[in-house]
């Protein structure tokens, strides 16, 4: 489906259908020659080594400009914030400043999130209850009629298609008078490329719908899992003391193996993205013998795979980091490489995520900051409720106490 038989497995329509008011024609919502075009020039993009120093300078900004400082005030006035809140405006500003060179997310939590923010919470959540409705011609029909949730959603694609759209010009207009490329962003390399306006508007679109609510689901995850095993948060914290160069160094980030073991065990778990539908275009035959016939839905699991005994062993429910490593003990060791056909958080095959790399830097820049700076606790002792929508996110969020961390003990 993913790999042995891609072209047979689109995306297909009645998926488009759900979001095409949204992502409109953008990578991740076409198939076929559409598709291919749009992956031949995001894969350059994303290969380029200017783009991953463009995304590390941007981390060493927001992150140390503007997030620890948050958290140093926070902590301070020992207030209760909502962490997946605060790691949500952090990725979005994130993703939006490398997608079109812009931020425009507060990221003090007594602040209200920004329109776009809210425009695109709005617009995400109503196409996922689109694709989780019994029938659609329900929301069809709202659609038709200009009505309810569907009269919402016109609303928030209008705002967010309109700001997006504007900053296009503005940046197309300053390239036009300079002669000359005017940033390291996804936009202007797309700019550069000679695409059309509304090529360029619905692959950042999908670009920031994409990296907007994945790393910082599986962020949360991830501080809620090192709140219920402290020594593994102590293991983490040595690893990263033990790092004593800055964090913006590439080298250094990816010194980090027991960081980036724990987020591959945090997102087995709790993934970001918990299904994945296709839609089969002739009949076929899965290789366990499942017969497929053309127009069917078949979708793959990856929350129930990373759950699976035969997969993952007899723990397969406990966060165990170590599982990673190809010695028993971590320490020290080399971490394993995973099938990304037994672990497809970042899908696999043709479709297997561009952002990966990219996705992994930030996790593991904004996750060692902040455990090397403050302790992070959480106020309820219940296991949170895992939600899959779109991107999965954790119901009601995660309240935590915020401690400056006391380096002298």
């Amino acid at each position: 489906m993913l790999k042995t038989n891609f072209n047979n497995f689109p995306k297909g329509k009645p998926f488009t259908e759900i979001l095409g008011d949204f992502l409109g024609y953008g990578i991740f919502n076409v198939d076929g020659e559409l598709w291919r075009i749009q992956r031949k020039l995001a894969s350059h993009a994303f290969s380029t080594n200017s783009l991953r120093e463009f995304v590390m300078s941007t981390l060493e900004e927001e992150v140390e400009n503007q997030f620890l400082p948050s958290l140093e005030s926070l902590a301070a006035a020992s207030a209760v914030i909502d962490l997946q809140d605060l790691l949500r405006r952090l990725s979005f500003n994130m993703i939006c400043k490398v997608s079109l060179g812009v931020d425009h997310c507060v990221l003090d939590p007594s602040q209200l999130v920004s329109p776009l923010n809210k425009a695109f919470d709005m617009a995400s959540e109503i196409c996922a209850k689109r694709g989780a409705a019994p029938l659609l011609l329900v929301w069809k029909v709202k659609k038709w009629l200009g009505v309810g949730s569907e009269k919402k959603l016109r609303d928030a694609v209008e705002e967010v298609h309109a700001y997006v759209e504007e900053i296009i010009r503005n940046r197309k207009k300053k390239m036009d008078e300079s002669q000359e490329n005017c940033g390291e962003d996804l936009l202007s390399r797309l700019i550069l490329a000679g695409c059309d306006e509304e090529v360029i508007r619905d692959m950042i679109i999908n670009f920031i719908m994409a990296g907007r609510d994945t790393t910082s689901a599986a962020m949360t995850w991830l501080f809620w899992l090192l709140s219920c095993h402290p020594v593994i948060e102590q293991e983490l914290l040595k690893e990263i003391q033990k790092n004593d160069k800055r964090l913006s160094d590439y080298e250094s980030l990816e010194g980090l193996k027991l960081l980036k073991a724990s987020l591959c065990e945090s997102m087995r778990l709790y993934p970001p993205v918990a299904w994945d539908s296709k839609h089969a275009m002739v009949d076929d035959m899965l290789p366990d013998g499942t017969l497929v016939q053309a127009g069917d839905r078949v979708t793959y699991f990856p929350y129930g795979m990373g759950r699976m005994e035969a997969l993952w062993g007899k723990d397969c429910i406990e966060f165990r980091p170590s599982r990673w490593f190809i010695e028993p003990s971590h320490q020290g060791g080399s971490l394993k490489k995973v099938s990304p056909y037994k672990f497809p958080v970042f899908q696999a095959g043709p479709r297997i995520c561009l952002g990966r790399d990219m996705a992994f830097i930030q996790m593991k820049y904004v996750v060692a900051s902040i455990l090397r700076q403050f302790e992070i606790k959480p106020i309820r002792s219940e296991k949170p409720i895992f939600v899959p929508l779109l991107t999965a996110h954790m119901a009601g969020g995660l309240k935590v106490l915020i401690k400056k961390r006391d380096h002298s003990i």
